[in-house]
């Protein structure tokens, strides 16, 4: 049976993911990259941000997997399609700074993701759907903080590879092949599977489990609404 706010999650989902690759593109874009332009992504069509595999083939078969493992749905992953972008197009008063603009263009989706936090938080003052509000300051704190992590291609991989010494970020900048699969292992498989062998290993949701609550809390502080959760979800 269908949860009575699946579709308060999936919106505020959408909303919260689209945004967030809109938000990298439209930064490339000022900083003079067009490609994500030409290839038609600075949309807000979410059908344009789909990827084939990270939105739909790999949620299902994470989805059918635990459903037939150990009888529920634990947890999901996916990612939208990347939007495109040419680091030497990237400019600043006609100066080319690849490494340390595509940082820039990286930061821009988690930016944009605690912007739509705090807007959700305002909105609360003049919407009257605080079910749907509260998901959607969580989802966003959610994406924006996950995609934080400093392994590539997370945002916070790329943008440490912006920052760090030279040697240091091409290092990191190397391990872009393998990072999704490091961060599914380490942050979802292994715990799953620490699970079903009795004994808990799961420092992603520890760590979640400390940072959402006052993540939130500043979120109603900063909004005016003062401390507590209390929105329904």
């Amino acid at each position: 049976m269908m949860r009575p706010d699946t579709l308060d999650i999936a919106a505020a989902l959408i909303i919260a993911v689209v945004l967030h690759e809109l938000a990298h593109g439209v930064v490339a874009r000022l900083l003079g990259d067009r490609t994500a332009q030409a290839a038609g992504r600075l949309t807000l069509n979410p059908l344009r941000h789909v990827d084939p595999f990270g939105s739909v083939v790999l949620p299902l078969i994470l989805a059918a997997g635990q459903l037939a493992t150990i009888g529920r749905i634990q947890f999901l992953y996916g990612w939208a399609k990347p939007i495109p972008v040419q680091p030497l197009a990237l400019r600043v008063n006609g100066a080319a700074h690849p490494r340390e603009l595509m940082a820039v263009v990286a930061a821009a989706g988690p930016l944009m993701n605690f912007a739509l936090a705090l807007l959700g938080g305002l909105a609360l003052y003049v919407i009257a759907a605080p079910v749907f509000l509260g998901y959607f300051i969580l989802i966003n704190l959610t994406l924006g903080i996950f995609n934080l992590i400093p392994v590539p291609p997370m945002d916070g991989g790329r943008i440490a590879v912006g920052i760090l010494p030279l040697r240091a970020a091409a290092f990191l900048a190397r391990s872009e092949r393998i990072g999704i699969l490091a961060v599914l292992l380490l942050l979802f498989v292994l715990p799953l599977a620490a699970g079903q062998l009795g004994f808990r290993f799961d420092p992603f949701n520890a760590a979640m489990g400390r940072i959402m609550p006052w993540a939130f809390d500043l979120v109603l502080r900063l909004t005016g609404h003062g401390e507590g959760a209390g929105y329904g979800i």
